[in-house]
Order: C-alpha cells, then sequence, then structure tokens
C-alpha cells in the first residue's frame, strides 16, 4: 500500500503513461484524450437538432467509461490514499508564491485563490470562471487537450500535435512568469 501513496519517479509513470497509446491502439484503434467526453455526454443527454452533437457516439462510449474512471479514482486518491498535510513544494516556488500574495498552500490548490468562497471576489472569478471559459475555448479551438496532443497526438507522429504542444508550453511560460503575476495583485 505505502508505493500507492508515494509519488512515482518520472522513468516509472512516464512509460507506463507512454504504454497506454499503443495499448489503445492496437486494442480498439482509439485515441487518448478527454476533451472530447463532453461532446459525447452532450450528443447523448442533449435532444437538441444540433449538427455538432449528430453523430453516433455509442462508438466512444469507452471514452465515457474512462472519464468515469478517472472521476472515481481522484474520488478514492483524495479521500482514501492521500497523506494530509501541505504539498511538498520546491521553497522556491512557495517563496516566490507568498511574495505575491498566495500564502495558503494547505491544499492540492492555493486556497487563497482557488476555494468556493473566493468565487464571488474577482481574483477567483478571473481564475476560476475566466479561467475555465479560456480552457475550454482553446480545448476546442486546438482540436483536443494537453493529454490528448502531447500524448497521443506526438506519440503517433501527427505534426499538428507538436506544433500544439509547442503553443501549448509557450503559452504556459508566457502565463506563468509574464501574465500570472499582474493577475495575483487583483
Amino acid at each position: 500500500m505505502e508505493i500507492i501513496n508515494q509519488p512515482w519517479p518520472w522513468y516509472i509513470a512516464g512509460p507506463l503513461i507512454g504504454l497506454v497509446v499503443p495499448a489503445l491502439l492496437l486494442l480498439g484503434n482509439k485515441t487518448f484524450g478527454i476533451s472530447s467526453t463532453l461532446r459525447h455526454i452532450c450528443a447523448a443527454c442533449v435532444p437538441a437538432n444540433i449538427s455538432f452533437f449528430k453523430y453516433d457516439w455509442n462508438k466512444e462510449s469507452w471514452n465515457l467509461f474512462f472519464a468515469a474512471g478517472i472521476i472515481i479514482g481522484g474520488f478514492i486518491a483524495t479521500y482514501f490514499l492521500s497523506v494530509q498535510g501541505p504539498i511538498n513544494l520546491n521553497p522556491h516556488t512557495v517563496a516566490s508564491l507568498q511574495q505575491q500574495g498566495v500564502k495558503d498552500f494547505s491544499g492540492l490548490l492555493p486556497g487563497d485563490i482557488f476555494s468556493f468562497n473566493k468565487l464571488l471576489t474577482l481574483r477567483g472569478f478571473v481564475f476560476m470562471v475566466v479561467g475555465g471559459f479560456l480552457i475550454g475555448f482553446g480545448t476546442r479551438y486546438a482540436g483536443g487537450c494537453t493529454s490528448g496532443h502531447a500524448i497521443m497526438g506526438i506519440s503517433s507522429l501527427q505534426w499538428p500535435s507538436l506544433v500544439t504542444t509547442c503553443c501549448f508550453m509557450i503559452g504556459g511560460f508566457v502565463m506563468t512568469w509574464f501574465i500570472l503575476p499582474y493577475l495575483l495583485r487583483l
């Protein structure tokens, strides 16, 4: 049980994640990614005459089970396998965030920003609502999420996925170094 409670090193976790790609391709010619799951749910549940949702979503029903497994696995990991206490972060990261006003590191996400009581503040609204919208828009605009492009797309040698993943990385660097410091002052 102790092996499940500890972080796995990159040289074990990385190849295990990487083996998902050939397993999905060999076992059922399926692609890995989670962003299309909302489309499948809407196609299954919304009886509207919208062309975007008019397709045979039953072929992709395995993806719904995959998403349910992520939710159930997250619940089990959070409530049964997590170690209580603050997250082990790099001291330089903690110091840098504390200089910018982030003090609560008691959970997975900083409680100063990501909590329900902060949702109605300007900072919380920008990070949770506007940020969530931008992630959803970007995922749709890019034709998939980071896991789909970076893990599945690059490993199957798709040029658009390589370009998209590079743009994800550049966007992350720009956000972290140039935009985040201004947003934390809200």
